[in-house]
């Protein structure tokens, strides 16, 4: 049987064609359309109607490419780059009515909840309590728990493209004062989680995503080419030193660097400086590079409920498989923020 799951991220659309009948997801095809939709959002993050329409296109594309490889109806979701835009129902409603693909909008603590399903599957139990971040154009994902299932996720406005077009838009290299900045308004939205992290003590921290992955290759990992199963890591150590190097160099220069891909290569540095201050308050040394993220958090759902039934309409959640259901840590400075950090939910047991 095949499954295929469409992502609409920050700067690519993505089909993952893959068999699912057995306990993993095997891709056998993938394509992607490169976009870069984050780079024409208006202030306020209102998506312009040429970029919907080239979104349109894209989607079509890749309903068409699914079609060819024997799935009919691929499951497709869109991250913060439409979720976040206040244009998203007309942004819904045009892909849906041009391309008959209803495009499902996650919300961010179902992203971590997803995504930490992916890692915690790859890593095995022999990680033991996991922690896990996840980088992306518009948000940062962060996760723990100690079973299949997080104990709590969260969902931050810390993703790499929102932080450059918020804070060094007009500036290539920025200037250090806007470095500072970032770094002070990462540690103020993380100041909750980051404690909870601390608390909890995760024996394995798991980072994924192409902002880590790159960031490690920078840092010395070893490249793609080398297959999946290649161990990857990265130290806070290295990071640091990578993070200063990005600073100094103009987005067309960093692009020459290993593993900075010249459609990252602007946003690289926000991502370098979220990395470091996530690691540096969550007292991590060390994080582990894993190439399952949320596509493969999407598969393996659909994996074992045999379809996408347990999509709702609202939320796919994964708390109908335990009786306990994960937490969240809401986000400093959101709507939540009244309730932020009040108190720290009681430690798992």
């Amino acid at each position: 049987m095949r499954m295929g799951v469409l992502d609409v991220g920050s700067n690519t659309v993505r089909l993952v064609i893959a068999e699912t009948d057995g306990a993993v997801p095997l891709p056998v095809h993938t394509a992607k359309r490169r976009l870069r939709l984050s780079a024409y959002v208006e202030r306020g993050g209102h998506l312009p109607d040429e970029q919907v329409a080239r979104l349109v296109e894209a989607v079509t594309a890749a309903r068409d490419e699914a079609l060819r490889w024997g799935v009919t109806a691929p499951f497709a979701f869109a991250t913060a780059i439409v979720r976040d835009a206040p244009n998203r129902a007309e942004i819904l409603r045009q892909v849906a009515t041009e391309t008959g693909v209803p495009l499902h909008i996650l919300p961010g603590e179902v992203e971590a909840e997803l995504t930490f399903l992916a890692a915690r599957r790859w890593m095995g139990w022999r990680a033991g309590p996991l922690a896990m971040l996840d980088i992306g154009g518009g948000s940062l994902e962060v996760a723990f728990g100690r079973s299949k299932l997080p104990d709590f996720a969260i969902s931050l406005p810390l993703g790499a493209n929102r932080l450059t077009r918020e804070h060094f838009r007009g500036q290539d290299p920025p200037s250090e004062r806007r470095v500072r900045a970032l770094r002070r308004h990462v540690r103020h939205q993380l100041r909750d989680v980051t404690a909870r992290i601390r608390w909890e003590a995760p024996r394995t921290t798991v980072a994924t995503s192409r902002t880590f992955q790159q960031l490690g290759r920078l840092c010395g990992a070893p490249p793609g080419r080398s297959g999946p199963f290649t161990p990857r890591g990265m130290t806070r150590a290295d990071l640091r030193r990578a993070a200063r190097r990005l600073a100094e160099l103009p987005a067309a220069e960093r692009a020459a660097l290993p593993g900075i891909s010249a459609a990252r290569a602007e946003q690289s540095l926000a991502g370098a400086v979220v990395a470091h201050t996530t690691m540096k308050l969550m007292g991590i040394d060390e994080v582990t590079i894993c190439p399952w993220a949320l596509r493969e958090g999407v598969l393996l759902r659909c994996i074992e409920d045999g379809n996408a039934d347990w999509w709702n309409g609202t939320a796919p959640s994964l708390r109908g498989h335990e009786a306990a259901p994960p937490r969240v840590l809401h986000p400093v400075g959101g709507d939540e923020a009244a309730t932020a950090g009040a108190q720290l939910p009681r430690r798992a047991r």
